[in-house]
């Protein structure tokens, strides 16, 4: 077998995918979540489409639970994906994201320094670059500044903890992977997007709009200086996003490394309604609203230096994503 990984918020959208494309390359994969925002059934359908892997229900706040797992498990590399993530109700509950997202991270961090365990991958996200006044975003720009949520934060504060760690631990390798906008599922329909509670992304609220659990979808905002008045943004296939992992696991080397993962180009809402749109063959109601405050009008990756180090590209486009979506909500019917 490849190295035994552990998969933190490995039963969530992003890390379940992730976890597929690892245990198809031959790594042998764990997987600890608490299941706040993700279902034990993923678990049952990343056994059908690849294997069947160990779980831990485990909090990474539970310091403790957390050492046991890595007396048992002897991880070579974790990759850590859990964590709180709807940006705005971490502006109505900051403390809890930043106790939770932080001090999880911190017991983690602890537990494979006292394990011996030197290789971690960092989900991150595009929001630690705040305003950085040019709408494509490279790695070498400043981070931390005009970050617009909590949740934007405790991804940034993490990113200097892990920056810190490496230097204490010369023989820590990071590899930080800043996400642009994941969308779409598994091409076998079995695992998609399907947060708990009301979702703070634009393809869950597409997705419950088209179930008819949301009445409307609310158009944050058509006066933006863009091409139609709605803002951009990069969209990355979740399949393209989860194999980026697995080249970061072929580029771990001492130090901290960061990379940015993106399509390098930017959809506009309406452009990504449409594409559902045509998918689908149904219209969407919905609704103009007022901007959100924080939302930017347009950003994108420059996703060249995880071509260059990585050999990283994606190769999705936004309307295979919907083709997937589709697939994954006929499915849930």
């Amino acid at each position: 077998m490849g190295k035994r990984v552990l998969v933190t918020g490995g039963t969530g959208y992003i890390g379940s995918h992730t976890a597929v494309e690892l245990i198809k390359a031959g790594y042998e994969v764990v997987i600890l979540d608490n299941l706040f925002n993700s279902k034990i059934e993923v678990l049952e359908r990343i056994g059908k489409i690849a294997n069947v892997v160990p779980f831990y229900k485990v909090d990474l706040m539970d310091a403790e639970a957390v050492d046991k797992v890595f007396e048992k498990g002897k991880f070579d590399t974790v990759i850590h994906f859990a964590g709180l993530k709807a940006v705005g109700e971490s502006v109505e509950k900051p403390l809890s994201y930043y106790e939770n997202n932080i001090g999880g991270t911190v017991n983690l961090l602890k537990a494979m320094k006292k394990h011996g365990c030197n290789e971690i991958i960092f989900s991150s996200s595009a929001t630690v670059y705040g305003d950085p006044g040019k709408p494509e975003y490279v790695e070498t720009m400043r981070t931390g500044q005009d970050i617009s949520s909590p949740y934007g934060k405790t991804k940034y504060m993490i990113e200097e903890i892990l920056k810190d760690a490496t230097v204490a631990n010369p023989k820590l390798s990071v590899v930080t992977l800043r996400y642009f906008n994941p969308i779409g599922a598994h091409p076998s329909g079995l695992l998609g997007e399907d947060p708990n509670g009301i979702p703070n992304n634009l393809m869950p609220i597409v997705m419950k709009v088209a179930r008819k659990e949301i009445p409307k979808l609310a158009i944050y905002g058509d006066d933006y200086p863009t091409p139609d008045g709605t803002c951009r943004r990069d969209y990355i296939h979740v399949v393209d996003l989860s194999k980026g992992h697995l080249a970061a696991m072929q580029a771990l080397k001492p130090g901290f490394n960061v990379y940015n993962l993106g399509s390098g180009k930017p959809n506009s809402v309406l452009e990504i309604v449409s594409a559902f749109e045509k998918a689908s063959g149904e219209k969407l109601p919905r609704k103009v609203v007022k901007r959100r405050p924080g939302d930017l009008a347009e950003f994108w990756a420059n996703p060249g230096k995880a071509e260059k180090e990585l050999g990283w590209k994606t190769e999705l486009t936004v309307d295979d994503a919907m083709e997937d979506t589709i697939r994954y909500l006929k499915n849930e019917e």
